[in-house]
C-alpha cells in the first residue's frame, strides 16, 4: 500500500522533515518527505496498512513543536518499490498552495547549552531546527540555505555533517553555523573596529560605564542602555522622545520581578518560544523609563547575543527599538550611524525583512495583542468562512497589512505610522514581499472608508493596476468584524473605541455602538459628539479638547494653564471662540473615547501635551488604578446618545476628591454606559453576542466593567486575541468584510 500525503501550514523550517524521517523510520516504512515551494511538504510512504494509518495519525499527534499543520490531504496508490526512506531536495515551482515561512523563534535551552563549549562556545548566532531568525532572513520559498540571507557562508565540515544527519537536531537547519563558519560579529568605537567575542565583552563594558549602543537585533537594530536615571535621560535627548515607554530587557523571569509584579500567566508568555515584550505592573520606579504609566514593557533575551551580554551586565537594559518617531525600524548597517549611538554592535549576516517586537498585554485573565510583528509574523490566523483572495491594507496608524487566502489570515509585521514616507514605503515592500511568499493573486482589495490615507490611495493604485475590486469599509465595523471573524461569529452587536475613525457623515467617529453582520452595519448609537477646536490639535493638546466640550463653563480654567497652549491666552480665546455654537456647527465633530479620555486627563491635570499617540488615555489609565469609584453616576442615555458633557460638568464640580478616584470615576461611567447601551441593544435584537474593539479597549478597567456588565445580563463577550485590537489588526476586518460583500 501507498500514500501520497501533502501536509500545508508552518511546516518548513521547523524540522518537520527529520521528523516524517524518524516517524517512518520507526515504523519499517520506505518512501520520501521533501519540501514543495508552496505547497508544505509532500510525502510518499509505502507499507502495510495498518503502519501507514499509525503514520498518519502520529503525524498530527507527534508534530515538532515549533510545526502548524493547516490541511493533510491523502491519496491512496499502488505500491512503487522503494528501497528505503530519504529526505529529498526540495521542490522550488509553484502548485498554488500554502507554504507559510516560520517565523523567527527564540533561541531554544540547547542551543544556550551548546554555547558553553565546544566550537559554539560563547558564539552569538548558535541557531538550530527548532529556533533562530526565519521570517527576517527569507528571500523567498522553499526555505532552504540558498534562498536566506544564510547563502554567502559556507558550512564548515563539522555544520555540514550535522546538516545532512537526519537525526542529529541541526538537520536542515538553514541557519546552521559556528565560529569557524557561521556570521562574524563587530563592534564600531570610536572609529575603531573590535571583532568577535572581544567585541561582545567591550560592549558590556561600555554599558556598564553609561554608554548607548546600537545592538544589531534579529528584525532590526535596537538602542540599549542600562536602565539608570542618567543613561535614559541622555537616550531620550538622542531620540527625542521626552515621554514615550522604552521597553526593557531582563536576564531572567527573577530579573523581572525586581522590577515588575509577574503572574504565573505573564510567566509563561515571558518565557514562550516567541519572547515578546509583555507589559507587567510596576513593583519599582525606573526612572524615565515609563514616565507617568503604571506598566513596563518588559522581554527576555531571544538571541545568543542577548544572553552572552548578561554574562556581565546584572541590571535591566533598555532595549527599545532604533527608529526616529514615526519611521520604521533600522535593519540596515549604514542607516544606523546616522543616529549618534557611542558605539554600534553589529554582525555580517544582512536582515532581509525588517520585523519589530511583539507587544502583549492582559485585559484580566485574557492576554491579548498590542502588537503582532516578531514570532508571530508569518504564522496564519485560522479563517472559519470561505474565502477569496483579499489584501487589506488597514487604517493610517500602526498599519499591518492582510492577506486572506482559503482559510488563513496572514498579517504582516508591525508597519507603523503611514503618513511617515519611508513607513509608507516599508507597506509597499511589506506587502509585495507576503505576496511574493504566499504566491498570492489577488481577487479584491479592501482599505479604509478614508478618502486621504496613503493605504487608501495605494489600494486604488493596486485595484487600478489589477483590475480587480476595491471595498472601502468604515473603520469601527472592520474592527468589530475581526473580533467577529477570529471567534467564528456572522451577528454581534460591537462596542467600537478608540481614537478617531472616519464615518459616513464626515465626522470623527470613534465611541461606537454597531449592530454588525459580515457584510455590513448599521450604527445604533454612539457617545455623544463633540466639537473639535483646532481639529487634529484637538488631538495634540487635549485642553482644547475639554474647551470643545464645555466651552465657557471651562474658560477660567484654562486661562489658569496658559502654559499649556503655545501661544498662551490669545490662543485661549480663539479657542473658546471656535467653540461656540456657530463655529462648532461648521467645525468637524468627534463622538471618539480617545478624545473624551483625553479631555478627562487634561482636566485632571495628567497629561496637557500628547508626546506620543495614546499618551493622555494611558497616562489617566494608569492613575486611575489607584482609585475607586466615588461619584457612582448614573448613565445618561438618550436616543442612543450617551451624554459625556454631563461626565466633565460633574468631575468639574468635584475636585475636591482625589485625581485618582475621579479618574476611576470617569472610566467606570464611559464602561458602565457603553454596556448599558450594549445591553439594551442586544435585548431588541435578540443577539447574544456583544464584541469589543479599538485602541480604547486596551484599558483593562474599561474593559473588564463593560465584561462584567455583559456576562451577569447573560450575553457573551468577546475581544481579540489572536490579531491586535486596535488598529494593528483593522487590514484582517476589512479583508473580511470584503471577502463577505464579494459572495
Amino acid at each position: 500500500m501507498l500514500a501520497k500525503i501533502k501536509v500545508n501550514g508552518i511546516v518548513q523550517g521547523v524540522g518537520f522533515r527529520p521528523f516524517v524521517y524518524r516517524l517512518a523510520s520507526r515504523l519499517g516504512l520506505k518512501g520520501y518527505v521533501l519540501n514543495l515551494g508552496d505547497a508544505g511538504v509532500e510525502i510518499e510512504v509505502e507499507g502495510n496498512d495498518k503502519d501507514i494509518e499509525k503514520f498518519i495519525f502520529l503525524l498530527k499527534k507527534e508534530k515538532p513543536p515549533l510545526a502548524v499543520i493547516g490541511e493533510v490531504n491523502v491519496e491512496m496508490g499502488n505500491e512503487k518499490g522503494y528501497n528505503r526512506f530519504e529526505i529529498r531536495k526540495s521542490k522550488e515551482e509553484k502548485r498554488g498552495g500554502i507554504s507559510t515561512p516560520p517565523p523567527d523563534i527564540a533561541i531554544c535551552n540547547e542551543c544556550i547549552e551548546d554555547m558553553k563549549a565546544g566550537r559554539r562556545k560563547n558564539y552569538f548566532f548558535t541557531t538550530c531546527t527548532n529556533c533562530g531568525p526565519r521570517f527576517t532572513i527569507i528571500r523567498k520559498l522553499p526555505y532552504d540555505r540558498h534562498n536566506t540571507t544564510m547563502d554567502k557562508f559556507e558550512m564548515c565540515k563539522e555544520c555540514y555533517e550535522e546538516y545532512i544527519n537526519p537525526l542529529d537536531r541541526r538537520y536542515h537547519a538553514q541557519t546552521i553555523a559556528c565560529n569557524n563558519c557561521g556570521p562574524k560579529i563587530f563592534l564600531e568605537y570610536k572609529g575603531k573596529i573590535i571583532k568577535g567575542e572581544e567585541a561582545v565583552w567591550k560592549c558590556t563594558d561600555l554599558l556598564n560605564d553609561g554608554n548607548i549602543v546600537a545592538i544589531k537585533g534579529v528584525g532590526g537594530y535596537h538602542l540599549a542602555c542600562i536602565a539608570e536615571e542618567r543613561n535614559v535621560k541622555n537616550l531620550r535627548s538622542l531620540l527625542g522622545r521626552h515621554q514615550k515607554p522604552f521597553a526593557l530587557m531582563v536576564r531572567d523571569v527573577e530579573m523581572a520581578k525586581e522590577i515588575a509584579y509577574v503572574s504565573s500567566e505573564e510567566k509563561k508568555i515571558l518565557e514562550s518560544y516567541i519572547k515578546p515584550i509583555v507589559l507587567l505592573e510596576k513593583k519599582k520606579e525606573l526612572p524615565y523609563v515609563a514616565p507617568g504609566l503604571h506598566n513596563y514593557g518588559v522581554m527576555l533575551p531571544y538571541t545568543g547575543l542577548h544572553y552572552l551580554l548578561f554574562k556581565k551586565i546584572f541590571h535591566p537594559l533598555v532595549m527599545t527599538s532604533a527608529n526616529l518617531p514615526g519611521k520604521p525600524i533600522i535593519k540596515d548597517d549604514d542607516e544606523i550611524k546616522k543616529m549618534g549611538a557611542d558605539s554600534i554592535l553589529f554582525y555580517n549576516r544582512e536582515i532581509y525583512t525588517r520585523c519589530d517586537d511583539s507587544i502583549v498585554k492582559f485585559i484580566g485573565d485574557k492576554p491579548v495583542l498590542i502588537r503582532r510583528s516578531r514570532g508571530f509574523v508569518p504564522s496564519p490566523i485560522n479563517f472559519p468562512f470561505y474565502a477569496k483572495n483579499v489584501i487589506g491594507l488597514g487604517a493610517e496608524e500602526n498599519v499591518a497589512i492582510c492577506l486572506l487566502k482559503n482559510k488563513c489570515a496572514f498579517l504582516s509585521q508591525y508597519i507603523g505610522n503611514t503618513r511617515h514616507y519611508e513607513t509608507f514605503e516599508f507597506l509597499k515592500n511589506a506587502t509585495e514581499h507576503l505576496i511574493s511568499l504566499l504566491d498570492f493573486k489577488e481577487d479584491a482589495i479592501a482599505c479604509d472608508l478614508h478618502p486621504n490615507f496613503l493605504t487608501t490611495k495605494y489600494a486604488e493604485e493596486i485595484a487600478s493596476e489589477r483590475n480587480v475590486p476595491l471595498y472601502r469599509v468604515q473603520h469601527h465595523h472592520a474592527h468589530i468584524a475581526k473580533v467577529m471573524a477570529e471567534h467564528g461569529i456572522r451577528e454581534a452587536i460591537g462596542i467600537a473605541i478608540d481614537g478617531f475613525g472616519y464615518g459616513e457623515d464626515g465626522n470623527a467617529w470613534g465611541g461606537e455602538l454597531l449592530h454588525c453582520w459580515l457584510s455590513g452595519y448599521k450604527r445604533l448609537g454612539h457617545l455623544q459628539s463633540h466639537f473639535m477646536p483646532g481639529g487634529d490639535l484637538a488631538a495634540k493638546y487635549p485642553l482644547r479638547m475639554l474647551a470643545g466640550i464645555l466651552g465657557d463653563e471651562i474658560a477660567e480654567f484654562l486661562y489658569e494653564r496658559k502654559h499649556a497652549f503655545p501661544y498662551g491666552e490669545k490662543e485661549i480665546e480663539v479657542v473658546l471662540k471656535q467653540a461656540k455654537n456657530k463655529q462648532a456647527k461648521k467645525g468637524v465633530k468627534t463622538s471618539s473615547c480617545g478624545r473624551l479620555l483625553d479631555a478627562v486627563s487634561a482636566l485632571l491635570d495628567i497629561c496637557h501635551f500628547r508626546n506620543y499617540e495614546g499618551e493622555p488615555a494611558m497616562k489617566l489609565e494608569s492613575v486611575a488604578k489607584k482609585g475607586k469609584d466615588v461619584l457612582n453616576l448614573e448613565p445618561i442615555i438618550k436616543d442612543g446618545i450617551i451624554d459625556t458633557k454631563h461626565l466633565l460638568i460633574q468631575l468639574l464640580e468635584n475636585m475636591r476628591y482625589r485625581k485618582e478616584d475621579l479618574a476611576y470615576s470617569a472610566e467606570e461611567y464611559i464602561a458602565i454606559s457603553m454596556a448599558q447601551l450594549a445591553i439594551e441593544k442586544a435585548e431588541e435584537s435578540g443577539i447574544k453576542h456583544i464584541v469589543i474593539a479599538g485602541g480604547c479597549a486596551y484599558n483593562e478597567h474599561i474593559t473588564t466593567a463593560i465584561e462584567e456588565e455583559v456576562r451577569h445580563a447573560g450575553y457573551s463577550f468577546l475581544i481579540n486575541q489572536k490579531v491586535p485590537s486596535g488598529d494593528g489588526g483593522i487590514s484582517f476586518g476589512q479583508a473580511v468584510i470584503a471577502n463577505e460583500k464579494m459572495r
